[in-house]
């Protein structure tokens, strides 16, 4: 069977499986079960070696999950490097953590495949993108004592207009309804910084990193009202570098169709974490942000 590399061990976390998993513990041991069991978690994947303020962060996400309920993972990632206009599926058969190998579902993928709405990635597209992989461990870690009983399901997303994240909204739609399927989210929020080409401020509102967390709850909140349209606009107002823009875009886009259904489940989104790889101060600085959510069906 084909297997994706554990490319970004090593680099963005360590591949060490003892002491990988030593750390998840712990970040997990200090984040609280507050909403769950999560339907769906929206967590960054800055990387581990990058800041212990991202695997913290994305710890409060991952806390929600119950992993006795879960059968499905999707895993819906930004596309960083390849140029997409669409989304895609992997074309291999397991994805490898330093943990143990995740099995991908071949026949969800041949459900996504019958859409005739998704491309395939590469082997070198799939070993080069690190949204979808930064999540690997953390899914191997929560799921540990069920690792033979679930599949995952990864979803490369593209530069989607609005009108493709309400289309494949739908398609994820009936696969959000069903309580055994979880999705990920992979994003990261605020890039701010020259090299990121992206030095937004509203001196209004204090120092700089003041100013990025305030730009950063207008997202959140959005969000939290599970609201697409705003959040189409929102971007569009502050072109803020939300990475994973897209993929949650297909996740409001998802939630709007269950609501529009006759007898529509109540749903919450709830922001657990917020923090910063650093504060900035002055215009030299960068940082990058991070958030965590959960989303429950009631």
């Amino acid at each position: 069977m084909s297997c994706r590399n554990a490319s970004h061990a090593g680099s963005w976390y360590t591949e060490n499986g003892n002491e990988l998993s030593r750390q998840l513990d712990l970040w997990l041991s200090k984040a609280d079960l507050t909403h769950g069991p999560a339907r769906a978690i929206i967590a960054p994947h800055a990387g581990y070696s990058y800041c212990g303020a991202w695997g913290a962060c994305a710890a409060f996400a991952y806390r929600q999950v119950s992993p006795v309920v879960v059968k499905r993972v999707f895993i819906l990632g930004a596309s960083h490097y390849a140029r997409m206009g669409e989304c895609a599926l992997s074309s291999l058969d397991k994805y490898q953590t330093p943990l143990y190998d995740l099995t991908i579902d071949k026949q969800i993928y041949a459900e996504l495949e019958a859409t005739r709405q998704f491309e395939w990635m590469d082997v070198e597209t799939d070993e080069d993108e690190r949204s979808i992989e930064m999540h690997l461990p953390y899914i191997a870690k929560v799921m540990e004592e069920y690792k033979t009983g679930f599949t995952i399901i990864p979803i490369l997303v593209g530069s989607l207009t609005p009108e493709k994240e309400a289309k494949y909204g739908a398609i994820l739609a009936p696969y959000l309804a069903d309580p055994q399927n979880l999705l990920v989210i992979s994003s990261d929020f605020c890039h701010w910084g020259s090299r990121f080409r992206y030095t937004w401020r509203d001196s209004s509102r204090g120092p700089i990193h003041q100013s990025i967390e305030w730009l950063d709850k207008q997202a959140m909140d959005i969000i939290e009202k599970m609201d697409p349209r705003a959040f189409t606009e929102y971007i569009k107002k502050y072109s803020n570098t939300i990475c994973g823009r897209h993929p949650i875009g297909v996740l409001l886009q998802a939630i709007s169709k269950l609501q529009s259904q006759q007898n529509a489940p109540r749903m919450s989104m709830k922001f657990l974490k917020y923090a910063q790889s650093s504060q900035c101060v002055n215009p030299q600085d960068s940082s990058v942000s991070y958030a965590s959510a959960s989303l429950v069906f009631e």
